[in-house]
């Protein structure tokens, strides 16, 4: 005897599998408004935006609409915002720019990327530097000095730093000696012997009498400060006395040290290089 559906139930699809038949309900009407809008949705984005590749590009859709297109308003609304602040960085000198509070927290916060994409590589994206190869910016211990006039005269022209190789020069006991005097001197304990050689050895032309730099000495020579605890290259012995043999940025010398620092003149504007200064000067303390 045939089955018999219930009243008001729909005819099923003659498919029955453990007791459960199939039947031939319509789907939910939400679920037929969902499957409509979606299609009219699709169609709708392939006419108004790029959406199906060809051979060498995609459809243009009538909005033409393309990511760069919105990347590059929204570069020129950002710039047409910021030119009024511009304006007024490019007619302060560093100086005047530090003390206007407001100019300063804009250079700060616009300078993040131009470090990021200029200075980060070598000094770290804090300014920590990297021992033995780049300076840190991140402290008050300046080479060639910390006034927004020469921040910006470094960032300009850049250094080169220099040191002549005592090797062949100077007596290797000497040498080893003065190796020790360096590293004591950093540990604040370097001796009167010690600091006599090196006046007698000519260091002090370049570091000071007192071996504390050509900056804190108004030598003007970029000579790092030897009696803090903050080092350039190595703070070894070993690393002291290659310094001392080989010298920085002496030709035909293969174990020479480099220490050199590129001119971002041509590259970066003025008012990006004021910028940059202000961040700099910051990130040493503000010193």
């Amino acid at each position: 005897m045939a089955k018999q559906n219930k009243p008001q139930q729909a005819p099923d699809t003659g498919h029955e599998w453990d007791g459960i038949r199939e039947l031939t309900n319509p789907p939910p009407r939400w679920w037929m408004i969902s499957l409509h809008a979606s299609w009219i949705f699709a169609v709708g984005y392939i006419i108004l935006y790029p959406s199906i590749p060809l051979v060498h590009e995609s459809t243009k859709g009538l909005l033409g609409w393309t990511q760069i297109k919105e990347f590059k308003e929204d570069v020129a609304e950002n710039e047409k915002i910021k030119a009024p602040f511009l304006k007024q960085v490019a007619a302060m000198d560093g100086e005047a720019l530090l003390a206007d509070a407001g100019l300063r927290n804009f250079s700060e916060s616009s300078a993040k990327a131009i470090f990021g994409d200029n200075c980060a590589a070598c000094h770290g994206s804090g300014g920590q530097g990297a021992p033995g190869l780049f300076p840190s910016l991140a402290d008050d211990a300046w080479l060639y000095g910390g006034d927004m006039e020469t921040i910006i005269e470094t960032i300009t022209d850049g250094r080169e730093g220099n040191m002549p190789a005592h090797k062949g020069e100077i007596a290797d006991a000497d040498i080893e000696a003065l190796a020790d005097f360096v590293v004591a001197s950093s540990q604040g304990k370097g001796t009167a012997k010690g600091l006599a050689l090196f006046n007698e050895s000519g260091c002090a032309d370049c570091h000071g009498e007192d071996a504390q730099g050509g900056f804190i000495n108004d030598l003007g020579t970029g000579a790092p400060n030897l009696t803090d605890s903050l080092w350039r290259f190595q703070s070894t012995r070993e690393g002291v006395l290659r310094t001392i043999r080989y010298g920085v940025n002496q030709e035909d010398v293969p174990q020479t040290r480099t220490a050199i620092m590129p001119a971002f003149g041509e590259k970066l504007s003025p008012e990006a290089i004021k910028m940059l200064a202000v961040k700099v000067h910051e990130l040493g303390g503000g010193k």
